[in-house]
């Protein structure tokens, strides 16, 4: 398979320190459904996809359970014993998302550009790299809350209530806890606690999937590992969070944008100075240099959103 080449730099995930604000918890209170805020759950809780079998489309080996879209996903099983399927989402905004389901196994598929018509197309491998299309479905997509994509758990950003990860989040939390309080434990404990794995991000192949309670327990990872272990952190703790997929420059990349309430969606990795937000992307800002210049240089070039470029939402 071919090679991708993540960035050989430490974490990318999402620090917030903040001096003065106030904002509210990761709970509290009654389930809330406006699409302007995020939900809030009391106690907080892990959201568990289902699949119910009360709406499905696609024929066997691929069959899609789209019971449950208003809450920002469908579940695509499979029931060949012996073949690769695959799905080809063709999003609102015409992004194609491709996902890959091994032989018996099912995947979450989030829709992440919300609301709106989203064309998918089952395949089952043949041999290689040769896929034969299955069907084509249009599923539209009316979310119940814009924000339960980034809440809920997927094929990329996979955990459920039992997982480490989960539980390490849960257990750093009160509902009391504000938003930026979370985000500030979950940063230091990543950062403190991962090792950048500079072999594995010269040799992890296309298609490469992080397992974010195997990053915990191997305590190393390359990008990919530490935004999606941040994300599914922070989902756990009801903190809406999109894993961003793309560049930094010309390079493959991973980081994670954040919703704060009262704030609104935070891109890239950001810190508060008091009356400002400005970005601050720790794969960078946490580089080796003894030099004031490259220090310099390295600001300016995190300070600046359009060296950053997003192919995928998860």
């Amino acid at each position: 398979m071919k090679n991708t080449s993540f960035i050989r730099l430490p974490a990318i995930i999402i620090y917030v320190f903040i001096l003065c604000t106030v904002l509210s918890g990761c709970g509290g209170g009654s389930s809330s459904t406006k699409s302007d805020e995020p939900p809030v759950y009391s106690p907080l809780q892990v959201l568990v996809p289902e699949a119910s079998g009360k709406a499905t489309v696609g024929t066997s080996p691929l069959i899609l359970d789209i019971s449950n879209t208003d809450q920002g996903y469908f579940i695509a099983a499979s029931d060949s014993s012996d073949s690769t399927t695959s799905i080809q989402m063709t999003a609102p905004t015409g992004i194609q998302y491709s996902y890959f389901i091994s032989p018996d196994e099912q995947a979450v598929i989030p829709f992440t550009e919300g609301n709106g018509d989203y064309t998918v197309t089952g395949y089952q491998q043949i041999s290689g790299d040769q896929y034969a299309a299955l069907y084509c479905e249009t599923i539209t997509v009316t979310l119940k809350n814009d924000f339960l994509p980034f809440l809920y758990p997927n094929q990329y950003v996979n955990f459920t209530p039992a997982s480490k990860a989960s539980t390490l989040a849960l257990s750093m939390v009160t509902e009391d806890t504000t938003d930026v309080k979370a985000l500030e434990l979950i940063y230091n404990y990543v950062t403190e606690n991962l090792t950048y794995d500079y072999e594995k991000a010269d040799t992890v192949q296309t298609g490469y999937l992080p397992d974010v309670d195997e990053t915990l327990t191997s305590g190393t990872g390359i990008c990919f590992d530490y935004a999606a272990l941040a994300t599914a952190m922070l989902r756990s703790c009801d903190i809406p969070c999109k894993l961003q997929i793309g560049y930094a420059g010309d390079i493959k990349h991973a980081w994670i944008d954040v919703y704060i309430r009262s704030k609104g969606w935070i891109d890239n990795a950001i810190s508060f100075k008091g009356d400002s937000w400005s970005l601050m992307d720790p794969t960078f800002a946490s580089a080796d240099s003894d030099s004031e210049e490259d220090k310099e240089a390295i600001q300016d070039y995190i300070g600046d959103a359009d060296n950053y470029t997003v192919q995928f939402t998860r």
